[in-house]
């Protein structure tokens, strides 16, 4: 499977089909190495992280796990979030989320539990990202959205959600910090964000992240 977003193939289903398309993601066996979300009415499978974004992984988490709201847990174990009201499903990178929404059964987790859902963009996944992620995360309500932008080197902090997408926004390129909103309030130091292992095999190390596409990312929030 090539290093981009897959769409699989599903039966026809009528267009109320969220729940149809649902219960067959949850029922799919899932190669291992890839993740499977449900996107503008699709399932895609799209590779998960690179291993040396652990290490920005782990300096989120360890810098939001003191700023937690009472009764909430943040984690990058991956779990999928259901969003039905918006016909999705996501597995966000890094998360902040209700503890008690994990006491459950189920093989996934109620999307109005997030607080916070994190996203490391790819090659794979940045327009996702961008495009679809950050206006749903919106209309669902959750409060904050943060991309950490792996192609170009910034960082950008959304909140304050409406229909319409977010009001609020900051960003800060690699190596600055961000200011994270409430319920967390502080600042985010990204040193070393950006630092791409040297190897000759790593597909970053061919080409300068000035180089890379940008999506249409949104301008208007300020």
């Amino acid at each position: 499977m090539l290093d981009r977003p897959t769409a699989i193939e599903t039966p026809e289903v009528p267009e109320d089909s969220f729940q149809a398309l649902f219960r067959t993601l949850m029922t799919m066996e899932v190669p291992d190495g890839y993740r499977a979300e449900i996107i503008r009415g699709n399932i895609v499978m799209s590779p998960w992280s690179r291993g040396y974004y652990l290490d920005v992984m782990d300096a989120l988490v360890e810098q939001l796990m003191p700023r937690l709201p009472e009764s909430e847990r943040v984690s990058y174990a991956p779990f999928l979030f259901a969003l039905p009201g918006q016909e999705r499903a996501y597995g966000p990178d890094v998360y902040v989320a209700a503890r008690q929404a994990f006491r459950t059964t189920e093989r996934f987790i109620d999307g109005e539990a997030l607080t916070l859902a994190a996203e490391l963009t790819s090659s794979s996944t940045r327009n996702a990202d961008w495009l679809d992620k950050l206006p749903v995360y919106a209309r669902a309500g959750v409060p904050v959205y943060l991309v950490l932008d792996m192609q170009v080197h910034t960082a950008s902090a959304f909140w304050e959600p409406t229909p319409e997408g977010y009001a609020k926004r900051s960003v800060a390129k690699f190596g600055e910090k961000l200011r994270l909103p409430p319920p967390f309030a502080f600042d985010l130091d990204t040193t070393g964000f950006g630092t791409v292992p040297e190897h000759p095999e790593n597909p970053e190390n061919q080409g300068n992240a000035a180089n890379s596409a940008d999506p249409e990312t949104p301008e208007n929030q300020e």
